[in-house]
């Protein structure tokens, strides 16, 4: 199990803490984490699930795939720190992640 944190634009924080296997979207949506909608239901088809990484964790996250990087393309505020959090599952090692969420999903 893993505590993350997720920042909206307004610096509002929100801790949830998430079990191992649960990508960090599901955690996300069952704690009703403002700014995650998954309409897709984690298909990764929608990129309504957006973060933003910090530098000093992109690198311990598993890379992202041809289809994430395919998503990632379409979404406006896309940068080199955005994962697609329906795509990260949650170990141990993400304890004490911090993630931001883009404007676009507030």
């Amino acid at each position: 199990m893993a505590k993350i944190t997720f920042q909206d634009n307004n610096g509002k924080e929100q801790t949830i803490e998430i079990s191992n296997g649960l990508s960090i979207m599901e955690g996300a949506v069952r704690a009703m984490v403002p700014g995650i909608d998954a309409d897709c239901g984690g298909a990764c088809s929608c990129a309504t699930c957006m973060v933003y990484v910090p530098d000093d964790w992109r690198d311990r996250l598993p890379a992202k795939d041809a289809n994430e990087e395919a998503m990632l393309q379409f979404c406006p505020h896309a940068d080199e720190r955005s994962r697609l959090s329906c795509q990260i599952n949650v170990s141990d090692d993400l304890d004490g992640l911090r993630l931001s969420l883009p404007e676009s999903q507030h």
